[in-house]
């Protein structure tokens, strides 16, 4: 079966001239409005898209390492990616923070780990991207400090912040603070940087994000546009311009394994961005030409056959540069596993070289421009994600629909409809549901391992070195203004922030600053159950896992009990999410933890749920330290159920987690219908051995009850039906961009 027959966007077989009737932007060129040909008139053939790496490796030395080598191997720009604890907010010696510290980027508790960081980068010549958003305050601050202190001065500097609040609370989760006062700090931020950093963008809207999660084209057009247009809003209400604010935005899109949907939604968001930006009060060309950076999926990056990766990452590129991206990061081949090695890093940095200096691609502007296929196809993407952003303005905007959950429950829809057609083999992935050949399998690449004790260890020296020189008093005055402004509205919140960094204030310390007045946001998780089952309905695999659940249903005279952890700080959930619908779909009584639980309250609440299995989500790598914990409190609560683990889980890890009694690991690859089984298998075991088996035994007079159920119980976790296969993730999610 054809996979190109059930795309998320359903394309024509045949186009012709008849599709571009009624289509007004034809005869537009590039560098003019409505700039759906690119935002310059010269495009790539004066100067290539921007080669931008991100990256972050736990310590700030190691990464200032990779950076270096990057700029010194082809990358024209850099794109910091932060440990979690850094986006979140919380120093390296917070215990919230202990698991995750170093695992997903680079950990910066001060100022002076900022500058280990950036040492020898010519910070007035290099742009940096920063991917920082509900911690933006602090870091933003301490890299202005770091540059201020080695002679260069914020007006130099060169860049982007993401900033992009409201998509954290849609999709990413990486927030802090509620969303008003969220939106406070973009506002400050943006006022801060038009007045004293002209050469660093304030916003990169992203649409990356919501691909990541599931969107479709037209969705992730609408949401992006439905927040640009936010901030524009809460930015004129503090007295900036229109043109001025728009001049500050860049935006950041995911281009997907639909190539050409993606080039059209490129073009697409340009004539979209031309129009709003016109209607919320944008007059000057530049105001209104949209500029922006791409990514490559991470979501279609496969962890089987890996370097089949390095094929879709090659054509999502092209993608991006047949849209017209102004800069770009390709991902390395093995981030499905793990963070890249350096030799897969240079690779991804390599095929951006050959695309414009082999390939010709940098030749023509738009060379897509006529197209019977493609100009209709931008044409009803502008109209679909129109159509969107009004049903958002229905629903009260943007943060109404964050409020009442519509959003998420639209992109989970989303997703539950592209994970059923893989599931079912409708949508193709070579080498994991289509043309799997174990002979063709390539040995797993070595993974990059990162030692996220000795990192925390590290950086709690560092913090107590950097605290045993400062002036206490000074950090501590520096800090009640900092709550001060936030409280009375008295002065700019990064302005305050900058006087806390300089003064050798920790991240930390100044988000519990702001704590004082905006406690840290608590989020209701929401899963969309209903529409996976549905989409595989027909299918002859769901329907025999939905009956092993029912004949598990008459046997527990109850619906079987899951609980779904996602434990630590990792706010990727699509995964969780995901395995929590169909879960309920196929008929078992599903809980989940919510975000960022801790093992304690994840064993609480599945001794209070009385559950039969506890499945937890990892994919950023802190399941070492947090799954040993989880153990630890279900034995305190008597909790005797079996554990799994589902998402990415190297061999060497996996080894270690099977050895403290992991009942089933769930890798990349898997289908919902797999998991069901083998969740069914191992709770219908261990029901078993508890009161079935033992119970026939009596009725049949065996005289060695406990001998039979204790061996029954050791091998529900050793083996496995013999038609089994075992399956593999909850769903490939990865913690990029």
């Amino acid at each position: 079966m054809s996979g190109a027959r059930h795309r998320r966007v359903p394309l024509k077989p045949l186009y012709t001239s008849a599709d571009l009737d009624g289509i007004a932007h034809l005869d537009s060129q590039p560098g003019v409005e409505p700039f759906v040909r690119g935002p310059y008139a010269s495009m790539y053939t004066t100067k290539p898209w921007t080669i931008r790496q991100y990256a972050g490796y736990a310590d700030a030395a190691d990464s200032n390492l990779a950076f270096r080598r990057a700029l010194e191997r082809g990358a024209q720009g850099l794109s910091v990616a932060f440990d979690l604890p850094t986006q979140r907010g919380y120093d390296s010696t917070d215990e919230a923070a202990r698991a995750d510290v170093g695992l997903a980027g680079v950990a910066i508790d001060t100022v002076d780990d900022m500058a280990r960081l950036f040492e020898g980068i010519a910070l007035d010549r290099v742009s940096v991207s920063m991917t920082m958003n509900g911690a933006l305050l602090p870091v933003l601050a301490a890299f202005i400090v770091a540059a201020e202190e080695r002679g260069i001065g914020m007006e130099a500097l060169s860049g982007t912040v993401q900033n992009d609040i409201l998509k954290e609370f849609m999709v990413r989760n990486a927030w802090v603070f509620a969303p008003e006062p969220s939106l406070r700090i973009v506002a400050d931020v943006a006022q801060f940087l038009a007045g004293h950093m002209p050469r660093f963008k304030a916003l990169s809207v992203s649409g990356y994000h919501f691909q990541e999660a599931g969107a479709d084209a037209s969705l992730e057009l609408a949401l992006t546009f439905a927040n640009a247009r936010a901030y524009l809003r809460a930015m004129r209400a503090r007295g900036l311009c229109a043109d001025a604010v728009c001049e500050q935005l860049s935006f950041f899109f995911g281009t997907g394994t639909d190539f050409y949907t993606e080039i059209a939604k490129l073009r697409a968001a340009r004539l979209m961005w031309s129009g709003i930006a016109e209607e919320e009060g944008a007059r000057t060309a530049k105001s209104r030409a949209l500029r922006m950076h791409c990514q490559t999926s991470g979501w279609s990056l496969s962890p089987v056959r890996t370097q089949n990766n390095i094929v879709r990452t090659t054509v999502e590129a092209m993608a991006a540069v047949f849209g017209g991206t102004q800069s770009l990061h390709t991902n390395a081949h093995d981030e499905a596993l793990a963070l890249p090695s350096a030799s897969a890093a240079q690779l991804a940095r390599d095929t951006q070289l050959i695309l414009q200096h082999e390939m010709g691609l940098c030749d023509v502007i738009d060379p897509w421009a006529g197209s019977y296929m493609m100009e209709s196809l931008t044409a009803g993407l502008v109209a679909q994600a129109r159509t969107l952003i009004d049903e958002i303005d229905a629903h009260g905007g943007a943060l109404e629909v964050i409020r009442t959950g519509w959003v998420q429950r639209r992109i989970r829809e989303s997703a539950a409809v592209t994970q059923a057609r893989i599931d079912a083999g409708e949508q193709m992935i070579v080498g994991t549901n289509a043309f799997v050949a174990a002979e063709c399998d390539d040995d797993p690449p070595a993974c990059l391992a990162i030692d996220g004790e000795r990192i925390r260890v590290q950086q709690s020296r560092r913090i107590a070195e950097v605290r045993r020189l400062r002036d206490e008093s000074r950090v501590r005055a520096a800090l009640a203004a900092l709550t001060r402004a936030a409280r009375d509205d008295d002065g700019n919140l990064l302005d305050r922030a900058i006087d806390c960094m300089r003064a050798r204030a920790t991240v930390g310390e100044c988000t519990r600053a702001l704590e004082a007045v905006w406690p840290r946001h608590v989020q209701i998780a929401r899963a969309a159950s209903g529409t996976y089952g549905a989409t595989r309905r027909g299918d002859d695999a769901w329907r025999d896992a939905c009956a092993q659940v029912a004949r598990l249903t008459r046997e527990l005279s109850r619906k079987p009990r899951v609980l779904i952890a996602k434990l630590g700080l990792d706010g990727h959930d699509r995964g969780a999410g995901m395995i929590a619908a169909a879960l309920a779909d196929a008929g078992f009584h599903v809980t989940t933890s919510g975000l960022f639980a801790s093992p304690a309250q994840a064993a609480a609440l599945a001794a209070d749920e009385r559950c039969d299995v506890i499945g937890v989500s990892s994919l950023a790598g802190a399941h070492g330290a947090l799954v040993p914990g989880l153990m630890r409190e279900l034995a305190a609560h008597d909790v005797r159920v079996p554990v799994v683990i589902g998402g990415i889980v190297p061999d060497d890890h996996a080894r270690t987690m099977r050895a403290i009694g992991v009942a089933d690991i769930f890798g990349p690859g898997s289908t919902m219908h797999e998991i069901v089984e083998r969740l069914v298998f191992l709770i219908e075991n261990a029901y078993l051995t508890d009161a079935v088996l033992i119970g026939r035994a009596e009725s049949a007079g065996s005289t060695d009850v406990s001998t039979l159920a204790g061996t029954c119980c050791a091998s529900s976790f050793d083996t496995a039906p013999t038609n089994f296969q075992p399956p593999g993730n909850l769903t490939n999610v990865k913690p990029v961009g």
